[in-house]
């Protein structure tokens, strides 16, 4: 499929404006490309991998709205009053499922953008056209994203052949998704040697913040009995679906649910007190804090909690955390900048 894309320089201050008015003219599903900080609430969300701090905020924002392209052969739609006349070649499909001639668009939002101007900075307000295509976002990871090892596991696309001398691996197949990890973060793998340390036959795991359920689906592939996976994003569902399905995992054994266990008690009861023999949590620091007393009553007597995420230097209010729900650390380790903390319940 073929997309124009359509993308407006402005400020981050203006951003939530325009998209509003972008919306009206039913463009919808704005991309947005700042270096705005996230806010607390926003580093709550993100129960994924986590990178480290961006650059310093310039103010600059970039907004992009994607239109369809027909493919050569389809029939044209009806166009709406007022764009009758259109090109043969100028009509597009917004989001929203209506149909418009991408000049008169163009035109529209530049209307727009100059109006919002004479109240607000708006910065450039300039509007930039390209074409893409969905195989050009599937080749754009396929130039950077190869195999990979973490020790002994392989870690590799559904586009890599896997060698022959690396048939007798335990091998993870997983592709890169749109907001889910693949293994490739130090954070990952640093979980994934602390659960090989600890998973046996009858391991019950709990993956908090599971995403695309790597951390789960490489237990479940080391041994583990069962695991249940809970995320804020319901897109995990899909994509730990998709990633079970690609690596033969049977569906009885890993349970998703969606939700927020720190804060919503439904989550909580659903996902069990005292029965399980791990939880893993992949998240930032801040998050780990309030989650540690709400864990510690998952955990069996003896159970054991493995935490990454964590930035050198907040591995110690993990830490504390951990103690104060009353679990003992056993382990802290790093890779690069980032730590794990690994507690068990007394």
């Amino acid at each position: 499929m073929k997309w124009t894309k359509l993308m407006i320089k402005t400020t981050s201050e203006a951003e939530d404006i325009i998209i509003s008015t972008m919306y009206d003219l039913g463009l919808e599903g704005a991309q947005i490309e700042d270096k705005v900080p996230l806010t607390a609430w926003e580093k709550e969300q993100m129960f994924v991998d986590i990178l480290p701090d961006g650059p310093a905020d310039d103010g600059v924002a970039y907004l992009s709205f994607f239109v369809e392209v027909p493919e050569e052969g389809d029939e044209k739609p009806q166009l709406p009053q007022g764009l009758d006349g259109a090109a043969d070649n100028s009509y597009f499909l917004v989001s929203s499922g209506r149909v418009v001639d991408l000049p008169k668009l163009i035109e529209r939002m530049q209307q727009e953008l100059d109006d919002l101007r004479m109240f607000m900075d708006i910065g450039e307000g300039t509007i930039t056209v390209s074409e893409t295509e969905d195989k050009d976002w599937v080749n754009n990871w396929k130039n950077f994203f190869h195999q990979f090892y973490i020790d002994e596991l392989l870690v590799t696309p559904s586009w890599e052949e896997v060698k022959p001398e690396d048939q007798g691996r335990k091998i993870l197949h997983i592709d890169p998704g749109t907001a889910f990890g693949t293994g490739m973060h130090e954070t990952t793998q640093l979980c994934i040697r602390q659960l090989k340390k600890y998973i046996t036959p009858q391991t019950e795991l709990l993956d908090v913040g599971t995403g695309s359920g790597i951390l789960a689906i490489v237990a479940l592939m080391y041994g583990a009995g069962h695991a249940v996976g809970t995320d804020l994003d319901p897109c995990a569902t899909e994509a730990v679906r998709e990633n079970m399905e690609m690596n033969g995992i049977d569906p009885a054994k890993f349970e998703m649910m969606i939700g927020n266990i720190i804060t919503e008690k439904e989550i909580q009861d659903r996902v069990g007190y005292g029965k399980y023999d791990i939880v893993v949590a992949n998240i930032l620091a801040e998050v780990l804090v309030p989650l540690m007393p709400v864990v510690a009553k998952c955990l069996k007597p003896g159970g054991t909690v493995i935490t990454s995420g964590i930035i050198n230097g907040k591995e110690g209010l993990v830490a504390d955390a951990m103690k104060a729900a009353g679990l003992t650390v056993v382990e802290i380790t790093q890779q690069g900048e980032w730590m794990q903390c690994t507690a068990s319940m007394k």
